[in-house]
């Protein structure tokens, strides 16, 4: 692995990674909970979902992009300060957000591919996503739709936790710890080395 400049500090490409989807991700985690209770006779619940599902698509190529990135520019190490637990939290909360981040955009696209509406799916207007093939044909079309509905919804509610815990813990080392953990994921920030 490689991680050119200061490796007490993310790269500028997973900063940017990083904030984009986070952007991105809490924005559809609202929108999802908003457009959950609209009545089919709104006028506007068509081309709500279909922002829903192009932010989500889009999350998915990022998130994929950010992987191979990872992948390719060793992170910066956790502080050497923390305790085993810290660790295991901060391991276990960024894998289950990587998890969520891939689990959703899927089990949305098999809603879709397996939805009786049979409804496009228009990826800002630019293209046509086609539905995932091998779940259309399946006899099992409305248990597939079912447990991918479920999937979503309770891996929406989990992604919100991790959120949260991802963020208390970003103002632990801000105000308890002290540390320049959360300076090193800011953009513009030098930070100390480690």
């Amino acid at each position: 692995m490689q991680n050119p400049g200061n490796a007490a500090r993310y790269t500028g490409t997973a900063i940017a990674l990083h904030w984009i989807i986070a952007v991105l991700f809490i924005f559809m985690l609202g929108l999802g909970l908003y457009m959950s209770d609209l009545p089919n006779s709104d006028p506007y619940k068509f081309p709500i979902f279909q922002l829903h599902k192009s932010i989500g698509i889009t999350i998915l190529a990022l998130v994929i992009v950010r992987m191979l990135w990872r992948a390719l520019h060793t992170p910066p190490a956790l502080p050497t300060h923390m305790n085993g637990f810290e660790r295991v939290a901060a391991h276990f909360t960024h894998y289950g957000l990587y998890a969520a981040l891939i689990i959703m955009p899927f089990t949305g696209w098999a809603i879709v591919s397996t939805s009786k509406l049979n409804l496009p799916t228009y990826i800002f207007n630019l293209f046509t996503l086609p539905p995932l093939a091998f779940l259309g044909a399946s006899e099992q079309k409305a248990a597939i739709h079912e447990a991918s509905e479920s999937i979503h919804s309770t891996v929406a509610w989990i992604a919100i936790a991790l959120i949260a815990l991802h963020f208390l813990g970003a103002l632990k080392h801000q105000i308890i710890d002290r540390d320049d953990v959360l300076k090193r994921m800011l953009p513009g920030f030098k930070g100390n080395k480690e």
